[in-house]
């Protein structure tokens, strides 16, 4: 969708402005504290609008229904007052069921890891690990509880050494810690709102001039969605640029400086890891190299990790230096990689306080062996289209 792109490149262009004038900010002594601004508080505000505006869209329904029973048109307004409300309804977070789902029966080493990694940090740990194929890391909630999963990306765990993982998870439960208003249920899930109600704006090509009348008024509504769509975006981009700086000093605490300097820069390299999981599935599929899809999903991870590894340092200085031409970032939402590498390669150099052995390192790799195969059976089976 047209306008989707154009705001996502907004949202890369704001993220990497607020980036930079927070890094300046670092630059000068500004010491960043988790703190809930102007914005943040107008942020919660908007998005209590958008909730209370699903309320009024339900109340208004039902009222045309019951106080129009009489008539035709009233209750057939009503109803479709009612439908809109159910589908912008505020969602809250669910698991999904296509791929590998751990609990601490499943992999227990692995959630005591998080555990004390979550203890120093400053937070307590996820309820669920939810394991996929590629290279990226988040936390969220879900369900009505609100309880805590952790998405583990295997293309990027797998990369990663033992310390750099034990940095991965500190920052991702770092923002827990630091109370990120873009990771909050009030403004989460105003977010989703507004994006859903923007596709359900978005009209069908008009045929007939009734029809175009139609589509003309949607567009309009759908423009003053995606206005307010934008705006709580942007009210929460600088506190979640903040939070991702916090996150990555809480990763430092943890694991260690050099641990997350590491982490950064095969963040620049995990741009590459789609491609090369596809290359392997086209490479299975087309059987180049006498390869099988089964003979490919076995060490499938240890390949990549491989690749990885064979890396030479030059190759990773010139990634940084294209990167910070560029402006990579892990998303729209992130200050620039080079940015947060620089912050923390300039900054206080700290010890791990939680390392991960290589007995810790190969029990936990035994607990996640069922995920890796069904996953690089996934990716094989699955990757070539």
């Amino acid at each position: 969708m047209p306008a989707a792109g154009r705001v996502d490149a907004l949202r890369r262009r704001l993220a990497q402005r607020h980036g930079q004038w927070l890094a300046d900010e670092m630059a000068r002594g500004a010491r960043l504290r988790p703190r809930r601004d102007a914005a943040s508080v107008l942020a919660y505000l908007v998005a209590l609008a958008v909730h209370g505006s699903t309320v009024m869209l339900t109340a208004g329904g039902a009222v045309l229904i019951v106080a129009g029973w009489e008539t035709v048109v009233q209750p057939m307004l009503g109803a479709g007052f009612l439908l809109l409300a159910v589908t912008v309804r505020p969602r809250v977070g669910r698991l999904p069921e296509d791929v590998p789902v751990l609990t601490r029966d499943d992999a227990p080493r692995l959630f005591a890891l998080v555990d004390e990694v979550a203890a120093v940090v400053g937070t307590t740990g996820v309820h669920r690990v939810v394991v996929l194929p590629g290279a990226n890391a988040a936390v969220a909630t879900y369900g009505v509880r609100g309880r805590r999963v952790l998405y583990l990306g295997l293309g990027l765990w797998e990369i990663l050494t033992p310390a750099q993982r034990v940095a991965l998870l500190g920052h991702e439960l770092g923002h827990y810690a630091h109370g990120d208003t873009r990771h909050s249920k009030v403004v989460d899930t105003a977010l989703r709102t507004l994006a859903v109600l923007v596709t359900v704006l978005t009209p069908d090509v008009p045929q007939g001039l009734l029809a175009r009348m139609g589509a003309v008024m949607l567009l309009v509504l759908r423009a003053a969605v995606l206005g307010i769509l934008v705006l709580l975006d942007h009210l929460t981009l600088r506190a979640s640029q903040r939070a991702e700086y916090l996150a990555d000093a809480a990763a430092g605490r943890v694991a260690s400086t050099s641990a997350v300097v590491g982490l950064m820069d095969l963040l620049l390299v995990s741009d590459t890891v789609q491609d090369k999981l596809r290359r392997e599935s086209v490479l299975a599929h087309t059987g180049i190299g006498g390869r099988r899809p089964r003979d490919s999903e076995q060490g499938l991870w240890e390949r990549l990790a491989a690749q990885t590894g064979a890396i030479p340092p030059e190759e990773y200085e010139r990634m940084r230096r294209a990167g910070e031409r560029r402006g990579h970032s892990a998303d729209s939402t992130h200050p620039p990689t080079h940015l947060r590498r620089r912050h923390m390669a300039e900054g206080e150099q700290r010890p791990a306080r939680v390392t991960c052995d290589d007995g810790a390192a190969q029990a936990i790799a035994a607990e996640l062996a069922p995920a890796r195969a069904s996953t690089a059976r996934h990716v094989i089976r699955d990757y070539a289209g």
